[in-house]
């Protein structure tokens, strides 16, 4: 599920947050915040389906495969700390999150193909993973090319910055530096990440 082609808004619907936040998914998601189907009723979910949706979220809105959640959740629980806390942060610390974070492009799935496209920079050297882990005083910059710049401003301009503590952006220099590692409290899914944990461990 690294890269998700499917219907957005339903996937907001079915989970019933904001996971997609192209036009087209918001729209559906702000007329009809049922479920799809023809009914529309949500069913009481069981201990499992609880859990399941709420990975569920989780891979939808970081863009993670199945084989990369169970990678990060194990590094994760080899961390000292809490594991589910420690799962949220590794995935906050991604390299498509925080260019989204700091406010470079509209969404994550724009933030995801213009690094793996190489428009980004850490540190002064182009970086094209977007798993890749950012640290404390890592420096985030398009590359030099007019025609990068011109278009990142443009998408700036368009858009809004979401708040995000952790990050210091200059959007006139196009520059976001990580100020320090983010918390618990700076994860801006909303999931109860306990029931990840729980799940995952089964």
């Amino acid at each position: 599920m690294g890269r998700y082609t499917g219907p957005k808004g339903r996937i907001n619907r079915r989970i019933g947050a904001v996971i997609f936040e192209n036009a087209g998914a918001m729209r559906a998601f702000e007329k009809r915040d049922y479920p799809p189907g023809q009914y529309g009723k949500r069913k009481k979910l069981s201990d499992y389906g609880v859990g399941l949706r709420e990975k569920q979220k989780i891979k939808f809105y970081y863009g993670f495969r199945e084989e990369q959640l169970r990678r990060f959740f194990k590094a994760a629980k080899q961390m000292p700390g809490n594991t589910g806390e420690n799962l949220l942060i590794m995935c906050e610390c991604r390299l498509d999150n925080a260019v989204r974070r700091a406010g470079y492009t509209l969404t994550r799935m724009q933030a995801r193909q213009g690094v793996v496209h190489r428009h980004f920079q850490v540190n002064g050297k182009t970086c094209d993973r977007p798993s890749y882990q950012l640290k404390a005083g890592d420096v985030i910059t398009v590359r030099n090319r007019p025609n990068l710049i011109k278009y990142y401003k443009e998408l700036i301009e368009a858009g809004s910055s979401p708040s995000c503590d952790w990050l210091r952006f200059d959007k006139d220099a196009l520059r976001a530096e990580v100020a320090a590692r983010p918390t618990a409290q700076d994860v801006s899914l909303p999931v109860e990440v306990g029931q990840v944990v729980a799940f995952m461990s089964r």
